[in-house]
């Protein structure tokens, strides 16, 4: 797969689809090793990128042992946007009173968080050798 969209970005780049700075970008995501083959995917302009994440991760393992491992899936995220907006104000208000402001939910569109969620990875190495990864898949 990977093969074949480098193929296929040389072919725009020859036939002056895409520029060579759009080309080296998509390149260098292809030959991300965190990127599987099966995430890339071909647009419908016959450009390459990321496919969509399903799933965003959550994996802890602490020098002491205890692993946590959260696999959320990225309609729940969805779901919970629209589902903020049905929050009885006297709840929103107490959660407010607690830091958890969710008066602004309600305006963000599901897909475009997805979508800028698509590129998160946090990787935290502690001093003490607990290592927490953030992702999307």
């Amino acid at each position: 797969m990977k093969n074949d969209s480098r193929k296929k970005i040389l072919e725009m780049l020859s036939d002056g689809k895409i520029t060579v700075e759009e080309a080296t970008a998509l390149l260098s995501k292809l030959q991300d090793p965190e990127i599987a083959d099966d995430e890339i995917i071909e647009t419908e302009s016959g450009g390459v990128k990321k496919r969509t994440p399903k799933y965003l991760r959550v994996v802890v393992d602490s020098a002491g042992g205890d692993k946590v491992n959260v696999r959320v899936p990225m309609s729940l995220l969805k779901t919970g946007i629209k589902l903020s907006a049905l929050v009885p104000g006297n709840a929103a208000e107490q959660m407010s009173n607690h830091g958890f402001d969710l008066s602004q939910l309600s305006k963000l569109d599901g897909d475009e968080l997805i979508e800028a969620l698509s590129d998160l990875q946090v990787d935290v190495d502690s001093a003490d050798g607990d290592k927490v990864r953030v992702f999307t898949e």
